[in-house]
């Protein structure tokens, strides 16, 4: 069924939620409806404990993304990237709103700087520009150290991504167990 689910979910770019048990399974992009998506899942499905991230390309709304990872975090829920799954982008943002995160064996986890798809990039701001102070605030809140929004930066331009190693997912405290 999940597979059904991801195919839909990449023909139409939307986030497609699959309930089975207490687990809420994720994949597609993250717009500017999540928040909408994820309190409908909840009030429709409220033995839903664990969110599990399957195919999680990326988000073309951050601030939605970010309210979602707040509201998983405000309800008491766990993240999980499905083994062989993915989250990129905005995506790992979403993934840190658990209270408890896991990884699947052969999961991925991928950065790269920020861009609003225009001529704005992280980039090209000065490291005082309040805008980094949002992203910064945000994964302290998460429980993420400040660096790893500085080392996403660096590790690749906005057009490509780097895989995280199972090293980088440690020292950045992404996962919880």
């Amino acid at each position: 069924m999940v597979e059904t689910k991801k195919a839909e979910a990449e023909a139409t770019e939307g986030l497609v939620v699959d309930v089975e048990g207490n687990s809420a399974y994720l994949s597609g992009v993250l717009d500017s409806d999540l928040v909408q998506q994820l309190s409908d899942m909840v009030r429709k499905n409220p033995n839903v404990t664990d969110l599990v991230l399957v195919d999680i390309p990326g988000s073309i709304d951050q601030q939605a993304t970010m309210e979602g990872a707040r509201l998983i975090r405000r309800l008491g829920l766990n993240t999980h990237i499905a083994t062989t799954g993915y989250v990129l982008s905005g995506g790992v943002d979403l993934f840190l709103g658990g209270v408890q995160r896991s990884i699947g064996a052969g999961a991925g986890v991928g950065v790269h700087a920020w861009s609003d798809g225009t001529r704005l990039k992280a980039t090209n701001l000065n490291v005082a520009d309040p805008i980094h102070a949002t992203y910064v605030n945000f994964y302290l809140e998460m429980g993420v150290p400040e660096r790893f929004y500085w080392f996403s930066l660096d590790a690749a331009p906005a057009d490509r991504v780097y895989f995280l190693s199972p090293e980088e997912v440690y020292d950045f405290q992404l996962a919880t167990e």
